[in-house]
């Protein structure tokens, strides 16, 4: 970081062949479509893979089949002021487990679980949020929330009661990011996803910057 300029925390893990995704979803693979040579003067990689690989965002249309597309939303929630509060070692985010850090709370929240991603494993027991929870923080106002596991319900979950809730109450969220050397505190959020018109969700590269003081 040079002198003068906000630090940047860097919250997407890395995207290959070995990230996780959901059993039976896709998995990231890439082949070269055009190698520099005798044929051309570039390379040009294809690539496969699930929108919900690494750090993504979740549009309404992955829970609600009359729900827009990623590419559809309002950029507003995933740009702005946020807060990073810790909760390691739940499996179940309760009130309890912000309540230390929820005065004057941003319009965006990212929770930290785990002491250390699990940005190369699958992790069937993936923390979650309590339905109640993002109730009662959309009820304070909050517009974007975000964890560093692969969904915000259990991985068994058949109803998907938290998602549900970013539903009836027009929240966004953020997956799978990486808050392992992130301190509390609050901070500007910049995570955009791709303009993917159809696409129940997109990849962002997620980042955290200081906030000037």
């Amino acid at each position: 970081m040079q002198a003068g300029h906000p630090r940047i925390w860097d919250i997407s893990p890395p995207v290959g062949p070995a990230s996780p995704v959901f059993p039976g979803d896709a998995t990231f693979r890439a082949v070269w479509a055009a190698r520099i040579g005798a044929e051309g003067p570039v390379n040009v990689s294809t690539i496969t893979l699930s929108p919900h690989t690494g750090a993504h965002a979740d549009a309404p249309l992955h829970y609600d089949d009359a729900g827009a597309a990623i590419g559809l939303l309002d950029l507003g929630p995933f740009l702005g002021r946020c807060r990073v509060i810790h909760a390691i070692g739940a499996r179940l985010v309760r009130w309890e487990h912000l309540a230390h850090a929820l005065a004057d709370l941003p319009p965006r929240l990212l929770v930290r679980t785990y002491e250390r991603a699990p940005v190369a494993r699958w992790d069937a027991d993936l923390p979650a949020f309590a339905p109640e929870t993002v109730e009662a923080l959309a009820d304070r106002g909050l517009r974007l929330i975000g964890i560093d596991s692969a969904s915000v319900d259990p991985a068994a979950s058949k109803t998907l009661p938290t998602h549900q809730v970013l539903r009836r109450r027009g929240l966004r969220v953020l997956e799978n990011l990486v808050l392992d050397d992130v301190p509390e505190g609050d901070y500007e959020l910049i995570a955009l996803p791709l303009r993917l018109v159809e696409a129940d969700a997109s990849p962002v590269r997620a980042v955290l910057r200081q906030l000037e003081r």
